[in-house]
């Protein structure tokens, strides 16, 4: 799978990833739907995520963990604002504690995912980060998160290939 774009928008306070990946889009849907599967490819090289709860439906919520290599502990929750498999996906995120609370100071953020058909075969996934602020999007995207996504999206093959649907 490649990036093949990354728009950041400051005036609409967003940044907008686009992949293709050789795969349908039912079989892209499972990257997402799939908590052992999104685990090996969601987080960098280095700090896999650990999926503690998943219900990606409207009103659900998803939680999970990033370890790094020295052991810290990356903590968030996504509640999932609108599920249509297997084609959109609308997410709102934070950072949080131990205990699952949104940590003082840092963006929050939402996020919508669609995938659809790519001309000539497979699909092309676009997750769309919408920040609440210029401010955070200046403060995500001073942390790494556009060279974080490409980490990320870099390993989506491994995961295509070895996984069932």
């Amino acid at each position: 799978m490649s990036v093949t774009s990354v728009e950041k928008d400051p005036k609409a306070l967003t940044m907008t990833v686009m992949a293709d990946l050789d795969a349908t889009v039912e079989r892209a849907w499972q990257l997402w739907a799939d908590p052992r599967q999104f685990e090996r490819w969601w987080g960098p090289p280095g700090y896999p995520a650990t999926v503690v709860d998943h219900d990606l439906r409207a009103g659900g919520r998803v939680t999970f963990f990033m370890t790094g290599t020295e052991g810290e502990r990356h903590d968030s929750t996504w509640e999932v604002i609108a599920a249509d498999p297997p084609r959109h996906l609308e997410l709102r995120d934070a950072d949080v504690d131990d205990d699952g609370r949104p940590n003082d100071g840092n963006a929050m953020t939402a996020m919508v995912i669609t995938i659809d058909e790519r001309d000539g075969g497979g699909a092309v996934m676009r997750i769309r980060t919408d920040f609440d602020s210029l401010a955070g999007m200046e403060q995500v995207l001073a942390m790494g998160i556009e060279e974080g996504m490409r980490m990320v999206l870099s390993q989506v093959d491994a995961v295509l290939a070895s996984a069932p649907a």
